[in-house]
């Protein structure tokens, strides 16, 4: 999409978003169409979840009413709300597949970072249940946000069409668009092979439109590339791997302490998932 069309459709997001009194009244107008879930489950309805379900909807409160009960049915069964660090099998080879990075992008944005190259030793089902996982992380991090906040980098250095399953996209991306909707700002998609053209062919109807947008294809060998990169990071603190220059690697012992510490700060722990 060219910068015209960006431009026309943030336009259009402001002119729906209305002022600040007004996205109150819509964030309190979906609260009264949820009637009695809001009691249900009243963290998971705060006032920044309901914005970002409005902000993904358009500003639509029908619309976002509508993907909020759908969200609730699954929070219900699936209860992301207690799966905790020390229920991630495997956590401390996964974690190095999937982690939140410790500095932010340039626009203050949480950056996530995926290595799907990296072999998971988890069933399909426990690699779900660690998206999940992350995602609450992010939407947490996200909780006193007006904007999209995330930076999803993702790093293909090595991929092949195996490490992937068609299956396991087109549910994670279920997942982000349908439960953690207004999260994520950007997708870079760092250095994909050849190959993967083919493979984002198919993937790429599984999203929608918008998702469809924020995604970017980068290249650390193309200069272009380098500079979208560095104005979009400091480069001291971005990985080698997408074109900074930080060389330090992957400290798991203060990892762990700083999932222990989101934990604690959402409330989830193991004594409440079991």
């Amino acid at each position: 999409m060219s910068y015209l069309l960006k431009a026309k459709s943030w336009v259009s997001q402001e002119k729906a978003a209305g002022s600040l009194d007004e996205q109150h009244d819509k964030i309190n107008e979906v609260r009264e169409l949820l009637g009695s879930l809001t009691a249900e489950m009243p963290s998971f309805l705060s006032e920044s979840t309901i914005r970002r379900f409005l902000r993904a909807k358009s500003w639509s409160t029908e619309q976002a009413t509508k993907a909020l009960k759908e969200t609730i049915k699954w929070r219900r069964q699936c209860r992301p709300d207690t799966i905790c660090w020390e229920d991630i099998h495997e956590r401390e080879h996964e974690a190095r597949r999937a982690y939140i990075a410790d500095y932010l992008d340039k626009n203050g944005r949480t950056v996530f970072i995926s290595k799907p190259a990296i072999k998971s030793k988890l069933s399909s089902k426990d690699q779900i249940k660690h998206l999940v996982y992350n995602l609450e992380i992010l939407a947490m991090l996200s909780e006193n946000e007006q904007d999209e906040c995330v930076a999803w980098l993702t790093d293909f250095q090595g991929w092949v069409l195996t490490c992937t399953p068609f299956s396991m996209v087109r549910e994670s991306m279920h997942i982000i668009q349908n439960h953690y909707p207004g999260l994520m700002a950007v997708a870079i998609l760092s250095n994909p092979p050849k190959i993967f053209e083919s493979f984002w062919k198919i993937v790429r109807h599984f999203l929608e439109p918008e998702m469809n947008q924020k995604v970017k294809f980068l290249y650390t060998n193309n200069p272009e590339s380098h500079k979208t990169v560095a104005d979009m990071f400091d480069l001291d603190n971005l990985e080698t791997t997408f074109g900074g220059r930080n060389k330090v690697a992957f400290d798991m012992d203060k990892y762990n302490e700083r999932m222990k510490r989101n934990d604690q700060m959402r409330g989830a722990s193991k004594h409440a998932n079991a």
